[in-house]
């Protein structure tokens, strides 16, 4: 009988995306092959412990994404050359095959956890150190899209040492209303919607909670469309592949947080989308060069404008995207042929085809 792989499922962490993350891990959990695979569950808490769970009680009010979280009662461990290892006794529990990170957020789809992966030799689902880190700073990038020549909309970059002037001029520059972010977050964390200068004050406020640098970009007027790409991008890897687009309708200012995890009514996301077939070529072709130019591996969601006039603009990509039941990117690849337990499987292959061309690198001279 063939043996299973261990999976470490990661999830959890110190994020502003710490719920979401939980409701990604569950689904995941109750979709992947426990033919296949044996499903280490683990959680790490909002002040940075990791915890390894029972998958019958380690998530807590697991139907309210809001109040959801993990069970403190869980066993306290650490990993250790891949090894997961109870903190009280420093027994060995278990030792991981392939970790899968679903840890959206701040120190976990930044390349923070990765990094730390890539010290331990490990198998992981998801891009790397570098990819992770750029595709989550929306300052690097787009600027990163701009050399590489793919269509964004006008932004400027704020840090708490710009002065009253700068302000001024990125007003100037993209005139009302401006959406301000969070340059390092995602989930719609932080961000708000400013139609004034009072507004504004207000929305740079709320970023600068979440990170020391913010991003304002110009409201555009256009259909939200997303693609889903799935892959990876070294030899000996074949061409990533994007999904059949996706369309998120809005009843609401913005897709907010809210619209996304807790108001059914306030977005509708959309798949098989009435878009010609020149225009779905075009933007699968450019989900995938977004994915090539910021080096990233395994999966992403790449989000774009379309414009009345045709024209397209990519507005970022998502490392580790949402996986809950109703998250668009195992949609799209559903509607494109691959259902979400296969699309795992894939996953999961190609973290282990990573380790194997990287085990090839030499690292000593």
């Amino acid at each position: 009988m063939k043996k299973k792989l261990i999976i470490g499922l990661i999830f959890g962490g110190k994020s502003g995306e710490h719920e979401v993350s939980l409701v990604s891990a569950r689904s995941i959990f109750a979709a992947l092959d426990k033919k296949k695979y044996d499903v280490k569950l683990i959680g790490i808490d909002k002040v940075g412990k990791w915890h390894l769970g029972n998958p019958k009680n380690f998530w807590l009010n697991a139907g309210d994404t809001k109040k959801i979280r993990l069970n403190p009662k869980s066993t306290s461990v650490m990993i250790v050359d891949r090894n997961i290892q109870a903190i009280n006794s420093g027994k060995k529990l278990s030792e991981i095959d392939v970790f899968f990170p679903i840890t959206h957020g701040t120190f976990g789809e930044d390349g923070c956890l990765q990094g730390f992966l890539e010290l331990l030799g490990a198998a992981y689902v998801g891009s790397g150190v570098l990819g992770s880190a750029v595709g989550m700073d929306k300052d690097v990038m787009k600027r990163l899209f701009r050399e590489a020549g793919i269509p964004i909309g006008k932004f400027r970059v704020l840090t708490k040492q710009n002065t009253f002037k700068d302000i001024l001029s990125a007003v100037r520059y993209l005139k009302f209303p401006i959406f301000v972010k969070p340059a390092n977050l995602g989930s719609s964390v932080g961000i708000s919607k400013a139609k004034n200068e009072k507004e504004l004050k207000r929305a740079m406020e709320t970023a600068f909670q979440y990170d020391n640098k913010i991003v304002l970009e110009e409201a555009i007027v256009g259909r939200e469309i997303e693609c889903a790409v799935l892959g990876n991008i070294h030899p000996p890897a074949s061409e990533p592949i994007a999904s059949l687009p996706g369309e998120i309708k809005l009843n609401s200012e913005f897709y907010s947080y809210e619209a996304k995890y807790l108001n059914d009514e306030d977005a509708v996301p959309t798949v098989n989308v009435a878009i010609p077939k020149n225009m779905i070529k075009k933007i699968q072709r450019l989900a995938i060069k977004v994915f090539k130019t910021l080096d990233c591996e395994g999966m992403g969601r790449v989000d774009f404008f379309l414009k009345k006039s045709g024209e397209v603009l990519v507005s970022e990509i998502n490392t580790l995207p949402g996986f809950t039941s109703i998250s668009m990117y195992p949609k799209m690849f559903a509607a494109s042929g691959i259902a979400y337990p296969k699309l795992l499987d894939k996953l999961i292959c190609l973290a282990l085809e990573r380790k194997k061309r990287n085990a090839r690198l030499k690292r000593s001279f």
